[in-house]
């Protein structure tokens, strides 16, 4: 009985299956009541696009844990959702309008969120369609989107909160500017790159004396908000000069020398520009010297007019003009290559602008404090842990504030020089912040919030703290950091309990996917090539935790054959099975002990690296018992057990045991075929809610025993492939075993060595009975005995015998010239000259034993 066809047909077996999973409510948490919460809160994708190989990954890592777990009896909770992903998804809905000619601008703020939304509507469908794809078993009926009125309730408490607390403040600061996106970035949204650029020399002319004092600067747009010049103290060459005036470059704008310890009297001139507005270390200085701190830009990165006639040039463009009309008024003194480190924009890739700006400040110092002493969460593997500690260790304060339209509006309100910070306005004439949060604010509160948190739910009670994270080592300080930090000082407790660190997904040549390289890799591409659980099994068995993944289209096509293997064992099976409900009738056989035994060890060892997150170890063991153990050697048995009147029904059975483990063994990795290929086994009405494998079955004799049956008939069938003789061909072969007890036990299995050994004449004894020459196969506790002629070919072995004495005769007439030569013997050494005298009696020993053996060629 099959209704299997002969080959796998992954789109026939994927087709629709999910759905059914979904409609039939497996999914769903609360099903098992009685059974131990363990909950996942999916790391929320950004509506910025769809779904890449990384998400693949990072999902189907969660979805392995989540289904494992399932089928152990938990209270399952895999909850999904997405992320706004203000900066981010605003560029592209600005770039979309900037196509049909428009601006949010044009707009305004209203119409732009129209726009937004449905944007988040159109990629949060494409989003679920890919979950779909993937087979993420997922609870639809919690899902959450980081600006759900609920979440953003969350947000509000957090913001009004830590406020009230005086952890967040509004201040004049330095932070990092997008002028692409026109807000405010976070130190950690600035990835910083060694760059080639110029370190250009200014003079600065005295306003009441000839000369000029030199300054080495890498900005010299930003020469135009200069507020003074400065020289360390303790520098004797421009003491005289402390307390003078210079002019600005090109400028009649005066400016004063003063005299700070900041300054490194190594680099550069020793005398440098205090430029306030745009530098972080000038903004500290001009605190203590009370200078003004005007900005000479604009928020679009454009002069502004304190650039004269360069007001309105972009930033570059005003460099470049800027050093060409110094130069020619002799005021560049030169120009050297410099090697900078530059900050660039994670979102838009623009050079960042440090510019002094109003925004929401969060002080790190007591939050960074309390994550350091109370975090317990478990990271795997536990040396990430260190990048949590160095992250949190001397935090700058966050700049919370965005200014940006698609996000979570701050809740604060103006009045003149009035701010109340509230969620209702305080009356017609207040006017609301016009900023938004931060995104990483929200989601730092996604494994609460998403639970019905600052309420204390039902949800919130039971699955939380969740289980697991699931993440890429990329976003530890991004995301994992800062939701330790919330989650403690809103919940008093960690938001989960362990924390699996997954690494970035590479091409073949371990390169960084990348739209410029042109080597990224469409998940549904290989899903329509290889099938879904090709995908999942390769993502997720061919690197260890934390380490990155090289995507290798070979390794998904060997996924596709392995599960071609499984498929073709089943179908074998259930084409050899009377009935799915077989009884056992009849006492294991060895065979039969000994693959119930393999398969407990094989459920230890599964079930152990399952825990440790160890999913390519996991693969191997089960790759492994599927493979070797099951299909090469057990089923193989199995067909000759099955012809057995006796045996039939139990091997029936067994196969049916170890099949059906299997493929919950397998569940994990790939749902859809186990599930098909599980319903043509069981009378169970999903593989889904099953029950996972126990290690209920344990005989170490039998596996002994059986090591050595294989042991036998391996060491056979190599000596058959040594000297190429076909395994059709039979042979004569004796066993001896000289321990009556093993004998008794090996000669019940004179019918399976028979068969595996192909025999022409087996004898099972304890002493060797021929006197016919045969080649010795020696194990443990059984020797095999192979009668020579039925191996060796005696016209074969008489050729090689000759050559041999041919080529003894050659080496044993050598050294008898070299030891009759009076100029070797008085020369080489005495030890050199006895090697020789040995090498010629072991060729005189050989060449006697070839002869006598070519004398019964005659």
């Amino acid at each position: 009985m099959t209704t299997l066809k002969p080959k796998y047909d992954f789109k026939e077996v994927e087709a629709g299956r999910y759905q059914t999973w979904v409609d039939k409510g497996y999914f769903k948490s609360g099903i098992n009541k009685k059974g131990k919460p363990f909950s996942i809160v999916i790391p929320p994708p950004n509506v910025t696009g769809k779904l890449h190989l990384g998400h693949a990954w990072d999902n189907t890592l969660q979805d392995i844990i989540i289904r494992r777990k399932r089928m152990m009896g938990y209270d399952t909770l895999f909850l999904p959702g997405m992320d706004h992903a203000g900066i981010a998804t605003q560029a592209k809905i600005d770039a979309r309008l900037k196509a049909s000619g428009i601006s949010r601008y044009d707009i305004g703020r209203e119409s732009f969120l129209r726009h937004a939304w449905a944007w988040k509507e159109e990629y949060a469908n494409f989003i679920k369609t890919q979950w779909a794809a993937l087979g993420n078993s997922v609870d639809y009926d919690k899902e959450r989107f980081t600006l759900d009125q609920k979440l953003n309730d969350a947000v509000n408490k957090v913001f009004l909160s830590l406020y009230e607390k005086g952890y967040i403040y509004r201040g004049h600061r330095i932070i990092n500017w997008d002028v692409e996106a026109k807000t405010a970035l976070s130190n950690i949204e600035v990835e910083h790159e060694e760059t080639q650029g110029k370190l250009y020399y200014f003079r600065y002319p005295f306003t009441d004396q000839p000369g000029y004092l030199v300054i080495a600067t890498t900005r010299p747009e930003t020469m135009f908000a200069d507020q003074a010049l400065m020289v360390h103290p303790d520098d004797k060459r421009f003491s005289q000069y402390v307390g003078k005036s210079v002019y600005i470059p090109g400028s009649k704008v005066e400016i004063p020398v003063i005299v700070d310890d900041y300054v490194d009297m190594e680099f550069g001139t020793g005398v440098v520009k205090v430029t306030p507005a745009h530098d972080p270390n000038d903004f500290e200085v001009g605190k203590r010297h009370n200078l003004d701190m005007p900005l000479c830009m604009n928020e679009d990165g454009t002069m502004n007019e304190m650039a004269h006639k360069y007001q309105g040039l972009e930033r570059f463009t005003c460099r470049e003009k800027l050093v060409e009309d110094l130069r020619a008024i002799d005021l560049l003194e030169k120009i050297e290559s410099y090697t900078n480190n530059v900050g660039y924009s994670e979102r838009t890739g623009v050079i960042v602008e440090p510019r002094l700006s109003l925004q929401w400040f969060v002080k790190m110092e007591e939050l960074s404090k309390q994550a350091l002493d109370e975090s317990t969460s478990e990271f795997v593997p536990s040396r990430f842990k260190k990048i949590f500690v160095n992250w949190m260790t001397d935090t700058y304060d966050w700049c919370i504030s965005r200014q940006l339209w698609w996000g979570h509006r701050i809740p604060a309100w103006y009045k003149d020089d009035q701010v109340k910070v509230q969620i209702e306005s305080p009356g017609s004439d207040w006017t609301q912040d016009e900023d938004v949060l931060d995104t990483w604010f929200s989601s730092a509160l996604w494994p609460f919030s998403t639970l019905g948190w600052p309420e204390i739910t039902e949800d919130f009670k039971r699955y939380y703290p969740t289980s697991v994270m699931v993440t890429g080592y990329d976003i530890i300080f991004f995301w994992v950091a800062r939701m330790i930090f919330q989650g403690l000082e809103f919940t008093k407790q960690d938001p989960f309990e362990r924390i699996l660190i997954h690494g970035l997904i590479r091409d073949a040549q371990g390169r960084k996917m990348s739209k410029s390289l042109g080597n990224g890799v469409d998940p549904m591409d290989v899903i329509e090539q290889y099938g879904v659980d090709a995908l999942r099994y390769f993502l997720t068995t061919n690197s260890a935790p934390g380490a990155d993944l090289r995507y290798e289209e070979e390794k998904v096509e060997s996924s596709w054959n392995f599960i071609n293997k499984l498929w073709n064992i089943t179908r074998f099976i259930t084409m050899n099975i009377e009935d799915i409900n077989v009884k056992k009738d009849s006492e294991f056989n060895l065979a039969d002990q000994w693959i119930l035994s393999r398969l407990s060890e094989t459920i230890k060892e599964a079930d152990y690296n399952y825990e440790k997150f160890e999913f390519g170890e996991v693969s191997r063991s089960l790759y492994h018992f599927i493979w070797e153990d099951f299909a090469n050697w057990y089923v193989e048995f199995a067909k000759v057990s099955l012809k057995d009147e006796k045996q039939n029904q139990t091997t029936q059975w067994v196969l049916i045991k170890v099949l059906k483990d299997i493929l919950k063994l397998m569940h994990p990795f790939i749902p859809f075929v186990t599930e098909k290929l599980f319903l043509e086994i069981s009378t169970e009405e999903t593989i889904m809610l099953s029950s996972w494998p126990v290690a209920d079955y344990s005989d170490q004799t039998s596996i002994d025993i059986f090591n050595e049956v294989k042991d036998v008939i391996t060491k056979v069938r190599n000596l058959r492939a040594e000297h190429n003789v076909a395994p059709s061909k039979p042979l004569d072969i004796e066993l001896v075993i000289e321990d009556k007890n093993d004998l008794e036990v090996f000669a019940k299995f004179d019918a399976y060595f028979k068969k595996f050994l192909n025999t022409n004449v087996l004898t099972i004894s304890q002493k060797l009975n021929t006197s016919s020459e045969t080649i010795v196969l020696v194990g443990s506790k059984i020797i095999a005995y192979v009668l020579k002629s039925d191996i060796i070919d005696p016209l074969m072995e008489k050729e090689a015998l000759i050559k041999q004495q041919s080529d003894l005769e050659n080496e044993i007439k050598r050294s008898e010239s070299l030891l009759q030569n009076e100029k070797f013997i008085s020369k080489a050494p005495e030890s050199k000259i006895n090697l020789e005298k040995e090498k010629y009696e072991d060729y005189k020993k050989q060449y006697e034993i070839v002869v006598e053996k070519l004398k019964t060629y005659v």
